[in-house]
């Protein structure tokens, strides 16, 4: 390479790194022009599908329904600007600008300073000061109080006179079909009302914030403080960056990437040897400078990087500095949260209330329980299914292990399975656990019944189970495809093919839940199901394996779902 060339890259550079600063410029000032037009279109749907809900409900609408409608049109869209001005009086107070007519009132008057010194002077004026910001801070306080209230009472009237709307009979008039387009083109008119809603520049990038933010459940009663209930409020899908924890499950996770890159190796016949080793040596230390970096750290590496031509990196913080003046003016910078200390003392408190931390069945939100209600729901559940057998503190995990074992190795003895199925399910001591109770509750439900889950990732019959599942999964699917409904989509349909000869003006639809179904299938039953539906397929073998085979090996897993809770 000559010299020439040499100088070229060198000088290519900083010009590379000043465009990149120059495009960040442009794409950060010009973003809020792509998302006031993403609102646009937005909003216009919503208006289009307002209309033509209005247009519904003019053509079914009783007379009586149409002057309500009359009568409540000038007070939504005056509940609508009163709406506007109370979240811009609420901006307002969070900028610190107040409204002209609170601002412009200033008290100062002029001091002699030939006859005051200047500290009285001082003090005199600062004294000013302070009774104009405390009066601006009242006057705000009680104005934005007083949008509120205008709000409240409009909303309220709106919900009555809503809620009052004739969906009777009368005079004559079907009111029923007037009274569904009614609430039709009220939904529409909410979701129209949400894309008109105001939004900071700030809230864009981040999720689970405002309205659509998950909410909690708090039925135990503990007192959060701001931060741990926004910390809940962000859902249990949540996780925050944390490089302390991340070094130190480093390790594990790494043997466990070994084991299975090893195990490939081993099914394709191919001996991994020090390819493998060392992969996972050069992923370790890149994982560890990672890590020790704090982020302080990262940022002056990168800064000390773009040293090398000053007259571009002038130029480069000129940019950067208009662009942090910029995002001053629109974005307000956030104080970092520490939620490894929010985590830990949130952990603190809950095992202090005595309380439970779990998810809820269908919303999938946090919810706080009393650890007494989950005790005695969890008693009640058991008592009714009489399906269970406390053994007290008897472990039996010791000897499941050695029973799973040696009943597959007498299965491969018999020749009822291969080597390779029986390397393939059997178990290592150091690799199983027995199986958990816990229970998710239904919010959604009156008196929130609790759903128990059985956590069996790593008991001593789960290989067998999924080998098994993964054998009989297709053909029961084939067989129960006119039975069964995938989705909500093909439910309606099927229902529309239905219909179409079978639905009568007495038709009605029905749903049927069975109370604790895990519990309720009985082990001998299940088992002979199962023997009824291969011989149903006239099937001697699935998958190279006989039907006898797949029903020893369901009976042993049934026979032995053995599982802790609570100590026991």
């Amino acid at each position: 390479m000559t010299a020439s060339t040499i100088s070229k890259v060198q000088s290519r550079d900083p010009v590379e790194r000043l465009e990149k600063h120059i495009l960040e410029y442009i794409h950060h000032c010009t973003l809020h022009v792509k998302k006031m037009a993403e609102n646009r279109i937005q909003l216009a749907k919503a208006q289009m599908a307002e209309f033509k809900a209005l247009e519904d409900f003019e053509q079914i609408a009783t007379p009586s329904q149409w002057n309500i409608h009359l009568m409540l049109k000038p007070k939504v869209k005056l509940c609508s600007t009163k709406n506007k001005n109370k979240t811009i009086a609420t901006k307002r107070v969070e900028y610190d600008l107040p409204p002209k007519f609170i601002s412009k009132i200033d008290l100062t008057f002029k001091i002699d300073e030939s006859i005051v010194n200047k500290d009285e002077i001082q003090a005199t004026y600062d004294e000013m000061r302070k009774i104009t910001k405390d009066f601006r801070t009242q006057a705000m306080k009680l104005y934005v109080q007083s949008l509120e209230r205008e709000y409240e009472l409009l909303s309220n009237e709106i919900k009555r006179i809503i809620q009052g709307f004739p969906s009777e009979n009368d005079d004559g008039f079907d009111t029923e079909a007037g009274c569904a387009a009614f609430k039709h083109r009220t939904a529409s008119r909410g979701r129209a009302k949400q894309s008109r809603t105001f939004r900071r520049p700030d809230s864009y990038p981040i999720t689970g914030r405002g309205f659509l933010a998950p909410a909690i459940i708090n039925q135990a009663n503990i007192k959060l403080t701001e931060q741990e209930h926004q910390l809940l409020r962000l859902g249990p899908r949540f996780i925050f960056d944390d490089p302390k924890t991340a070094a130190r499950r480093r390790t594990t996770e790494l043997v466990t990437l070994k084991r299975k890159l090893e195990a490939r190796f081993f099914e394709k016949k191919v001996s991994p040897g020090r390819p493998v080793e060392q992969f996972i040596a050069e992923l370790d230390v890149l994982l560890q400078n990672l890590h020790n970096y704090p982020p302080t750290t990262k940022k002056r590496i990168q800064f000390n990087k773009t040293q090398t031509n000053k007259s571009f990196d002038t130029l480069s913080s000129i940019i950067q500095l208009s662009q942090s003046s910029q995002s001053q003016n629109i974005i307000r910078p956030r104080k970092k949260k520490n939620y490894g200390r929010i985590v830990k003392r949130l952990k603190y408190k809950i095992h202090l209330a005595n309380t439970v931390l779990r998810k809820t069945d269908k919303s999938k939100v946090f919810h706080l329980g009393k650890v007494e209600h989950y005790q005695k729901k969890s008693e009640e559940y058991m008592d009714n299914t009489k399906a269970y057998q406390c053994l007290g503190a008897i472990d039996p995990l010791p000897d499941l292990i050695q029973r799973t074992n040696k009943y597959l190795l007498d299965l491969r003895l018999a020749k009822w399975i291969t080597q390779k199925q029986y390397e393939q399910l059997s178990i290592k001591s150091n690799e199983v656990e027995l199986a958990h109770l816990y229970y998710l509750p239904k919010a959604h439900k009156l008196g929130t019944p609790l759903r128990p889950i059985i956590s069996g990732l790593k008991h001593p019959t789960v290989k067998i189970s999924k080998f098994l599942d993964d054998l009989l999964r297709p053909l029961f699917d084939q067989m129960a495809l006119n039975s069964t409904v995938t989705s909500g989509f093909e439910l309606v349909k099927q229902l529309q093919q239905w219909s179409r000869n079978n639905f009568k003006q007495d038709t009605i639809f029905c749903t049927i839940d069975v109370t604790d179904l895990y519990t309720m299938v009985p082990q001998i039953e299940g088992v002979l199901s199962l023997r009824k539906m291969l011989d149903q397929l006239k099937l001697k073998q699935v998958g190279k394996l006989k039907v006898e085979t797949i029903i020893r090996l369901s009976r042993f897993v049934m026979t032995n779902n053995y599982f802790s809770y609570n100590g026991q």
